[in-house]
């Protein structure tokens, strides 16, 4: 199987772009951020053409996250239990959107699917905005809450092939950090905080993707020709759970889908799963139509 996520930067403007890099790199199972519509707008007929079902979390045109999958997709979640929500309650959004354990509506970032044997997550972590912002609380508190459900989850059944993929809006190293706007001290993405929150899921899940592809960016800033000057950043990962990270047999970051006409400003990350080395069972007959 081929899994990957991208932050696509509104679906509705890139979905053909989308679609044909689905069909073209072979991929089953893609995460995505950032889709920026609710459900009644996705183009869901482009990727079911393509043999894709799709499940949908969108609210507004803001954040939103989606998964697209050429096998069945079952347990949808919208949010994780702790998950805490932001912003100003406003009438008549608690039915649509719920609202979190600390009172605020919930946003559009997390959705939660089983392929086969599999539990995977396509997550847009908040951005922080700024180290004073309230925005930054609310980014750590967000990643607090998923670790320690990320723990739960891994405590009840430890042999889980899990994996966390998204847009994590952190550079955890120093390496993965090359863009001169964001400075140590006074910017989001590189603080000491976001870091160490980071490496504390470590002890749970891995980047499965950095022991194949060591090197390269996932980001680039649309602003200063930053793209062709290479000052870009690494903020989109698959941490994946032992089991899962036990069955990755390859991976790659794509970073050819930043050129061409109207690109996203992130690229797609994928990894390849062996799933005979999941212990399990995976139905791989899947008879829908694809379209080349």
């Amino acid at each position: 199987m081929r899994i990957a996520t991208w932050n696509v930067n509104s679906i509705r403007t890139r979905f053909g772009r989308v679609v044909d890099w689905l069909v073209r790199e072979d991929i089953d199972v893609l995460a995505m951020q950032e889709i920026k519509c609710k459900p009644e707008q996705f183009p869901i007929a482009a990727f079911e053409q393509a043999g894709y079902s799709v499940e949908i979390h969108g609210l507004n045109q803001w954040n939103g996250v989606a998964i697209a999958s050429r096998h069945e997709m079952t347990d949808v979640a919208r949010s994780f239990a702790g998950m805490p929500g932001f912003g100003k309650p406003v009438k008549g959004q608690e039915a649509v959107q719920g609202i979190g354990p600390n009172d605020l509506p919930l946003e559009a970032r997390a959705l939660g699917v089983t392929v086969g044997d599999l539990r995977l997550w396509s997550l847009y972590v908040p951005n922080g905005r700024s180290l004073d912002d309230p925005h930054f609380a609310y980014k750590l508190a967000w990643l607090e809450a998923l670790r320690e459900d990320t723990r739960a989850w891994l405590g009840e059944n430890p042999d889980l092939p899990l994996a966390l993929m998204g847009d994590w809006n952190i550079a955890p190293q120093e390496g993965d950090m090359a863009d001169p706007s964001f400075r140590p001290g006074a910017s989001t993405h590189i603080s000491p905080e976001e870091r160490s929150m980071f490496a504390s899921f470590e002890t749970l899940v891995t980047d499965v993707v950095r022991p194949i592809v060591p090197e390269g960016f996932t980001f680039w800033d649309y602003q200063a020709g930053k793209f062709p000057k290479n000052q870009g950043m690494r903020i989109d990962f698959i941490m994946g759970s032992p089991a899962f990270a036990d069955a990755v047999t390859g991976a790659s970051i794509e970073r050819e889908e930043r050129k061409g006409d109207a690109p996203s400003d992130h690229v797609p990350v994928v990894c390849d799963i062996d799933v005979d080395l999941l212990g399990g069972t995976f139905d791989d007959d899947d008879d829908r139509p694809m379209v080349f």
